[in-house]
């Protein structure tokens, strides 16, 4: 791998780290584990960070897990439909069934 990165120009090599996709990519146990970390630290400073304030202000975002070989990004939410949206309001209003 070192050698291919040596054989990148500057450009190729800023490119790549803006733009690349490790989940297309394989890591070994070393990186794996090293994601995890990374994954913990990040989930004990969000938590950190909403024990402490005093719930004024905006709250921050959970933080995601790195991207890993063979998974995809976040998933978005589906978005409910109108008729989704009128039968939710009904069931809520007492319209059950």
């Amino acid at each position: 791998m070192t050698a291919l990165r040596l054989a990148m120009s500057a450009e190729e090599y800023e490119e790549q780290a803006r733009n690349g996709e490790p989940e297309k990519g394989r890591w070994s146990m070393d990186q794996q584990l090293l994601a995890g970390i990374t994954d913990s630290l990040h989930q004990i400073e969000y938590i950190l960070v909403r024990a402490n304030s005093d719930g004024k202000g905006p709250k921050p975002k959970r933080p995601e897990p790195m991207r890993r070989p063979g998974v995809g990004g976040p998933k978005k939410p589906d978005k409910l439909t109108t008729g989704q949206a009128e039968r939710l309001f009904q069931l809520i209003n007492g319209g059950a069934a």
